[in-house]
């Protein structure tokens, strides 16, 4: 049975069983544990493969990618990369976009909170298999209960790190049975090292195998899956080994050591270690950029992770291209649409929009001006042409007279023709980490490193038809816009880049910005109410 067949089992038994196992002592409406932990499969089915139901989801605030409000949307539209103006009265929504463009949120924002709630619900359900595992272990081999538990805890490393990258200091959770009085935050740095120590251990145990492609091994974390991760912990581990990021001063990834089968390798010496494991097992770049998130990207040879969509068997969704459409472009694909998010400024400056010679990708992962589909120019309700405005946007556009149609929209992404739920239920995987990546990871790392990284910057470059350039750090952070924008990496690297807190495009630095502190988000005061030893993070 393959992995695609497991999710859609388990879809429903996930929630009524693992979730309820973690939260409740003494659940009423369960199956007693032994009529489901009965052989090695059904150990595995159950407190292994069950976890993949939470990586995509169609709640929002929930998931890796895929819905709104969560991990992706404070990654993306707090940065340079792309805006929810407000459309007159539309997409206020209480100030939400408008506080993520400014970076003026605050700890009491729900929002936030519905995302930590998500990061720390995986993350016990991961410790809880861990401990069914260990309970059942009778039914399985050593090697099956080392195999099994190296997935569950690459999988709770997984959502450490996006917990970590988020909110800075985080509690570290081992057992289910820890009363909330003795939970407490760890350092910044601390959690980065245990996420570290995590992945380098299990990593042996898992599977070599390409989780993008669909049989047994698809959607799941492999080996290739915990190296993307470790080259990613060491590019950023000037950012996530600092504790106090609010000195204007960080560590430098040529002192940060990390130890690699018994040898010391500096930060950036680690990144490339993993980005040559990563092409070692075979990924490479497609030789057509788009074919990545084609319809049926399953095959990919550069996808290296992804949130595997199949309107037939799961629940998970897409809403990016869903809700940057105008109205009219959704209708125009028998659907409906949104008319929200758009490209900022800087994107389609760097894109090269308007110029004489634009970046080619710009017209692969952008809507821009008249909009065609079927061969027809696509109409508003007077009859005139959608033209999509680049260069209108504002951050309150109530006041324009492109309230509709400023800014360039989310292309990216093959249009499903038959994606369910006013396309929101596609069967493209949503891609998650790519090969490309890891080029432009090795580039920058080698850079930092007082290195040249312009082979691998000029691979990305070459592939997409655009002439080589030097591989400078600035060169390397508009290149992971052209080339990654839309896959919510942008904040991660401003941060890196030092840019975050910075003036751009039409964003002016926030009282909070001035003094470094939105480098991360607050703990959110509902889950400090929960447990009184969460400390705050500076400035909030």
């Amino acid at each position: 049975m393959t992995m695609k067949h497991r999710f859609f089992a388990l879809s429903v038994l996930a929630l009524s069983l693992s979730l309820t196992s973690c939260l409740d002592e003494t659940p009423k409406d369960q199956l007693p544990e032994q009529n489901i932990y009965d052989s090695a499969n059904s150990l595995y089915v159950n407190a292994v493969a069950s976890l993949y139901n939470y990586i995509g989801a169609h709640e929002e605030g929930e998931g890796l990618q895929g819905t709104c409000r969560g991990i992706y949307d404070y990654n993306t539209l707090t940065t340079d990369e792309a805006i929810m103006p407000i459309r007159g009265g539309n997409w206020y929504d209480g100030g939400l976009w408008e506080n993520m463009y400014k970076h003026t949120w605050t700890a009491t924002d729900t929002d936030l909170y519905n995302v930590w709630k998500y990061l720390y619900k995986v993350i016990v359900l991961s410790t809880k298999s861990l401990e069914t595992i260990d309970q059942y272990k009778a039914l399985l081999t050593d090697r099956q209960r080392d195999e099994y538990k190296a997935e569950v805890r690459a999988v709770r490393a997984m959502f450490y790190y996006y917990a970590m990258d988020m909110f800075g200091r985080i509690p570290i959770l081992e057992s289910t049975a820890q009363k909330t009085a003795d939970i407490r935050q760890s350092e910044r740095s601390e959690v980065f090292s245990y996420i570290v120590n995590e992945l380098q251990t299990v990593a042996p145990l898992l599977p070599l195998e390409h989780s993008n492609l669909q049989g047994n091994y698809y959607g799941r974390v492999t080996r290739p899956v915990a190296w993307f991760l470790l080259a990613k912990l060491a590019l950023n581990a000037e950012v996530y080994t600092d504790n106090n990021w609010t000195d204007a001063s960080r560590p430098d990834g040529k002192t940060i050591l990390f130890d690699i089968d018994g040898t010391q390798k500096n930060a950036w010496q680690t990144c490339v270690h993993y980005c040559d494991l990563i092409a070692a097992a075979g990924y490479s770049l497609e030789s057509d950029y788009a074919s990545n998130f084609a319809v049926h990207n399953e095959n990919s040879k550069e996808n290296i992770f992804t949130i595997p969509l199949d309107k037939m068997l799961y629940l998970n969704e897409f809403h990016y291209l869903f809700r940057s459409r105008h109205y009219a472009h959704g209708g125009a694909y028998s659907g409906a649409s949104e008319n929200g998010t758009c490209a900022t400024l800087h994107t389609m400056a760097v894109n090269g929009y308007g110029t004489a010679s634009p970046d080619t990708r710009l017209e692969l992962n952008f809507y821009t001006g008249r909009v065609e589909v079927d061969g027809k120019y696509v109409t508003l309700d007077d009859g005139t042409p959608l033209q999509y405005m680049p260069l209108a946007v504002e951050q309150n556009l109530t006041a324009s007279k492109y309230i509709e149609t400023a800014g360039a929209r989310m292309k990216k992404y093959e249009v499903d023709r038959t994606a369910y739920s006013d396309g929101r239920m596609p069967d493209n995987d949503i891609v998650l980490y790519r090969y490309a990546d890891v080029l432009l990871m090795k580039a920058e790392a080698k850079v930092r490193n007082g290195e040249s990284g312009d082979e691998q910057l000029n691979a990305v470059r070459s592939r997409a038809g655009m002439p080589s350039l030097a591989a400078t750090l600035a060169n390397i952070l508009d290149e992971r816009l052209l080339e990654l924008v839309w896959e919510g990496w942008r904040r991660q690297d401003m941060i890196r880049f030092g840019t975050y807190c910075e003036p751009y495009d039409i964003h002016t630095p926030s009282a909070a910005d001035k003094k470094g502190y939105t480098i991360v988000f607050p703990i959110p005061e509902k889950a400090r109410e929960l447990n009184p030893n969460l400390a705050q993070n500076p400035g909030y």
